[in-house]
């Protein structure tokens, strides 16, 4: 290397770097990266339709293996996590059929699946853990590779395993598995969750529709997926009553058949394209949207300024001046969902005022302040805590997605910043969102895929 020249000859540098390791000081080095690169000034506005919702499809997919025989499952994303977990499915004897066309899905399960899920596949699916439930009630042994996904956080599986041993499980460690197993059929019993977590209830659920007596999950989680799955379970001749509240009684069948289903339209997509409205002074109608579903996050908007009307199947969100900042807390439903707090940051980032963001649920979260800053924006956190001075405007540059809701949340802040904002690490947001540059493009923006 020449003296003080302070960086490497450019075939050093390749030689020395790992196979697939294209970063070095945030930058590529091997071959092309893909990203999404987004002109700012653009006014989103026009329709855009909605499909179902990522974190209730996966385990719409999980519950089809409780039943013999083949289910359909109807609205299901064009998403990388659908793939994942129809390859999962596939793995553990499955036959998955995905029409794309139609957005649906059928699952045909054997007599009996197989009971292995490995690591290849599940560490990049932590929704692939809520096979866990329906493999150990209908092959009395389930062997999960402990689970990945989005970096935000720690997600124990303390509840889960706590909750399948109350219902008569063995529960173990090894080697990088998670490792359930019955002597007998599981039986009912009341489980108490200390926090109303979606997974460890859409697990326990799924355990014991074919456990033997009845069960009670108290402080259980009450999203509409949560709602969404009890009614294909209940399709399925699962008898489960307590449905969208917090104590769920499940009366144990001896088996279940399968079934056809639509999938919940997702909640956070349409979020995502209330605050876009909102950010970018638009006008968007969003189709195969429930507005109940978002109450409070609109109420939000409204305060920002927005105006939200409602459609036959939907709602229509507009802004014609610069938003106003608002304060967010997160919780679990039916509170303000932490996956739209980044991009609520965003959307405070260029309001008019201050307001604090506050994060109970996820504390790596504000790893996304960070790519924030790069792009101009005010933003201070401490602990759960982020305070964002609105700016009249952000400055385009390059930054990565380090999860699905922080990469949209990026390039929502992308669309109002001036000159060119990249996007790195696309991947993220299509593991969440179907169609998500055409939509936008759709609706006006100048953003694209490229090769970097």
């Amino acid at each position: 290397m020449r003296a003080g020249s302070g960086r490497p000859p450019a075939a050093w540098a390749a030689d020395r770097v790992p196979a697939g390791n294209r970063w070095a000081a945030g930058r590529p080095i091997l071959g092309a990266v893909e990203a999404f690169r987004i002109v700012g000034g653009a006014r989103l506005a026009g329709e855009v339709r909605v499909t179902g919702a990522k974190n209730s499809v996966l385990k719409l997919m999980a519950a089809s293996l409780l039943a013999e025989g083949t289910s359909v499952l109807h609205e299901v994303p064009d998403i990388l996590d659908v793939e994942y977990m129809a390859e999962l499915l596939r793995r553990l004897g499955c036959d998955v059929v995905r029409d794309r066309a139609t957005r649906s899905v059928s699952i045909t399960v054997p007599e009996v699946p197989h009971h292995k899920a490995d690591y290849d596949l599940v560490r990049k699916l932590r929704a692939s853990i809520n096979v866990l439930g329906p493999l150990l009630a209908r092959c009395g042994e389930a062997d999960v590779a402990l689970p990945g996904g989005d970096n935000i956080g720690s997600r124990g599986l303390d509840m889960h395993i706590a909750g399948l041993e109350r219902l008569g499980a063995t529960v173990r460690s090894e080697h990088g598995f998670l490792i359930a197993t019955r002597d007998e059929r599981l039986h009912g019993a009341t489980v108490w969750l200390d926090f109303p977590s979606v997974g460890a209830t859409e697990n326990l659920l799924m355990a014991s529709v074919l456990a033997k007596g009845t069960t009670v999950i108290d402080n259980a989680a009450r999203e509409p997926e949560i709602v969404d799955i009890c009614t294909m379970l209940q399709k399925m001749g699962g008898q489960i009553e307590g449905v969208g509240t917090s104590t769920l009684v499940i009366e144990g069948v001896e088996a279940l058949s399968p079934t056809e289903h639509t999938t919940v339209p997702d909640r956070l997509v349409v979020g995502t394209w209330a605050v876009g409205a909102v950010m970018t002074r638009g006008d968007i109608t969003i189709h195969n949207a429930v507005a109940a579903h978002l109450e409070i996050a609109l109420d939000k908007l409204v305060r920002a300024g927005a105006i939200v009307d409602e459609v036959p199947d939907g709602f229509r969100v507009a802004c014609h001046d610069r938003p106003r900042a608002v304060d967010v807390v997160t919780l679990p439903y039916p509170g303000f969902p932490t996956d739209l707090q980044p991009q609520f940051i965003a959307l405070n980032s260029i309001a008019h005022g201050s307001a604090m963001v506050t994060e109970n649920l996820f504390e790596a979260r504000f790893r996304f302040v960070n790519e924030m800053v790069r792009l101009g924006a005010d933003v201070r956190t401490d602990g759960h805590h982020a305070m964002v001075r609105g700016r009249q405007s952000l400055s385009g540059a390059p930054v990565e997605a380090a999860d699905i809701r922080a990469g949209a949340g990026l390039v929502l802040a992308g669309l109002v910043a001036e000159g060119c904002t990249t996007v790195y690490e696309p991947h993220h947001v299509d593991r969440g969102y179907d169609g998500f540059i055409d939509d936008l493009v759709r609706l006006g923006a100048d953003v694209s895929r490229v090769d970097v």
